[in-house]
């Protein structure tokens, strides 16, 4: 909910004792390190403060650089896990805090930090959302039935923890081919969070009255938002890993078999060996009676 903003965390710690808790608030403001600095007070000085992303360099008409104020709350140290490639802080913050004599750590935790945040590292990185590939199988592979529908392979369980994951995302998409298909509503259904529905784009050459289409996977590098949820068919899962675009797999296997249904086209797999090393196994947990496991790039 923080987006175009990181989703930063900040805790501060005096005498040994935890003075301070911030993180990014909704819509970005206000930063982690103000939130924390506020809730410490007095307290802060001589402490270290502990943040995953290093503090910002640049004033914003929407508050004060967070390298300042930390300055001015007189910390004795700061750990930052993760340094921040905005080009208007990059090194300038953590360069900041030294000049003024505080301590700076830096790269404690870094993998970690970049976890929590891909979006909003993969958008300054690589100009474009982090993508989370959601696949339902069979236990014999297939995606869909033979003429192309979907629901439901998985059960209510699995289904529950793919509306959460929807709405952790700015944007969800399908292919014009499930669109038509299943007619899905890719909206997220659990109570109290169906404000928090995605976005809804097709991928597909022709328009589609009601919803936003996009022609080629490149072009999600346009779409608002640091992540992106693509949800199906086959086809369209195929040509995201084709592109090299997928961040992250949601692999759901419900305990069926459904014979003769529809599986991932070709991905331009050219040999088996280059396949392998690909993927890493962050999660894996039973969902009723489905499975999920998640899967994240090697």
């Amino acid at each position: 909910m923080t987006a175009p903003n990181p989703n930063v965390g900040c805790v501060i710690v005096g005498d040994g004792v935890v003075v301070g808790r911030g993180w990014t608030q909704a819509g970005g403001r206000p930063h982690a390190e103000a939130m924390a600095l506020e809730q410490a007070g007095a307290r802060a000085a001589g402490a270290t403060a502990y943040v995953t992303l290093e503090p910002c360099a640049h004033v914003s008409p929407r508050g004060p650089a967070c390298s300042d104020l930390l300055v001015a709350a007189d910390v004795a140290r700061v750990v930052v896990a993760h340094r921040d490639p905005d080009p208007r802080t990059d090194g300038r913050g953590i360069d900041r805090l030294r000049a003024a004599g505080i301590v700076v750590d830096t790269g404690v935790r870094e993998h970690d930090a970049a976890r929590v945040m891909a979006g909003f590292l993969t958008r300054r990185v690589r100009a474009r959302p982090f993508v989370t590939l959601k696949l339902a199988l069979s236990l014999d592979g297939a995606a869909a039935m033979v003429d192309g529908r979907s629901q439901w392979i998985t059960g209510a369980g699995a289904r529950a923890h793919a509306h959460l994951e929807r709405a952790r995302h700015e944007a969800i998409l399908v292919g014009r081919g499930t669109w038509e298909a299943d007619r899905p509503r890719l909206d997220v259904r659990l109570p109290g969070l169906e404000q928090r529905s995605p976005e809804r784009i097709v991928l597909s050459s022709r328009p589609i009255d009601g919803v936003r289409t996009i022609a080629r996977p490149a072009e999600i590098a346009a779409l608002a938002g640091d992540h992106l949820l693509v949800e199906g068919g086959a086809r369209t899962a195929a040509a995201f890993l084709a592109a090299d675009l997928v961040d992250r797999l949601l692999l759901y296997r419900a305990p069926v078999i459904v014979g003769g249904g529809r599986t991932l086209p070709d991905i331009g797999l050219t040999d088996l060996a280059d396949a392998h090393g690909r993927w890493r196994l962050t999660d894996a947990r039973a969902l009723g009676s489905d499975r999920l496991e998640v899967y994240e790039r090697g």
